[in-house]
């Protein structure tokens, strides 16, 4: 996920958010203005009035953008004050990693789960115990074919973002010409959307022609192929979205075997260390950063409010920020990179 210089979603100004807020990390054994973390969990301060448990379940360990969300996550339960995180996931976005870690979860039976479902409907199963079970399920980043009972769904317009994407390949390369997209696996909802919303915004501009998806399952050497044959059919191609980090690597792999290194021009999503340094290098020409942090800070008070019978929103949409070389050193590009710990 990655942009440029900023780009209006559908014609209207992109807002950036900036993620200044403090945080800790769920690995971090080092205190919290006002709490402390331990292991994994973080303990607000305030002891007064009933205390809450929440887990929160990554769509893949280790990954920038669910260590930011973390962020805010255990940032917004310090301030909340009685509300203790434990943060789990699977060490690859797959739903037969990720299922049984949610089943063991709910046999913990803690008050709320703010989860980020590896599959629109493998998930839905135990996270549908889960909420039988009488724990509060908050959706965070993907979500789920049938998302009911769940207390809230908070996540980037995905839809806007893939036309952002577009958005940033006309800014690129404004005379026209094919473009394609390099997703990862179908079946996964913002991936999904992404993708969507590019199809969408390319065939509503008659200079531009879309000739398709390809998925990588996740990889970069796949990626690399599916790039490469792609150029190779469709030699015209001038721009190709791609909707993560190895997809943009793996896209930068190809062009480059087919020798057409500058020629064809990368846009990416979101904002990682190594998705910047891809940036620097040239791999990608603009990343497309989404707000995890407010994703994660949004996900509790959500969570919180269904807890204490206060009422929630049903949906709720953050933003982006385009990222380029040109804008890389402003403020609100520094403050929407993903953090790789709090």
């Amino acid at each position: 996920m990655k942009r440029f210089k900023v780009v209006s979603t559908a014609g209207a100004a992109v807002v950036l958010l900036a993620l200044t807020a403090a945080c800790s990390s769920s690995g971090s054994s080092s205190s919290a203005p006002g709490g402390s973390t331990t292991g994994g969990s973080t303990t607000g301060g305030t002891t007064s009035g009933k205390s809450y448990k929440m887990t929160f379940i990554q769509g893949v360990a280790g990954d920038g953008f669910y260590v930011t969300m973390g962020c805010g996550i255990q940032a917004e339960a310090t301030k909340v004050g009685n509300v203790t995180v434990n943060i789990q996931g699977p060490t690859q976005f797959d739903p037969t990693l990720q299922n049984p870690i949610i089943e063991s979860v709910t046999a913990a039976k803690p008050d709320a789960i703010l989860i980020a479902p590896d599959d629109v409907s493998a998930s839905r199963p135990p996270i549908a115990q889960a909420m039988a079970a009488g724990i509060k399920v908050v959706l965070v980043d993907t979500t789920l074919s049938d998302p009911s009972g769940a207390v809230s769904q908070i996540s980037s317009d995905n839809l806007a973002g893939g036309a952002d994407a577009f958005a940033a390949i006309k800014q690129l390369v404004p005379n026209g010409g094919e473009v394609f997209v390099v997703n990862t696996k179908p079946g996964i909802s913002t991936t999904d959307q992404r993708t969507q919303g590019f199809a969408d915004a390319a065939k509503a501009d008659s200079k531009y022609k879309y000739v398709g998806v390809q998925y990588d399952q996740d990889t970069a050497s796949l990626a690399a192929q599916v790039t490469l044959a792609a150029l190779q059919k469709n030699p015209n191609i001038v721009g190709i979205f791609a909707t993560n980090l190895f997809s943009a690597e793996g896209a930068a792999t190809g062009i480059r075997q087919a020798g057409k290194s500058g020629k064809v021009k990368v846009v990416g999503f979101d904002a990682d260390p190594d998705q910047i340094t891809a940036l620097k290098q040239g791999t990608v020409q603009a990343l497309i950063a989404q707000a995890p942090y407010a994703i994660g800070t949004n996900a509790v008070d959500q969570a919180v409010a269904a807890l204490t019978g206060k009422p929630t929103t049903a949906k709720i949409g953050t933003k982006f920020t385009i990222i380029t070389n040109a804008n890389l050193n402003s403020a609100a590009s520094q403050a929407a990179i993903y953090k790789t710990k709090c």
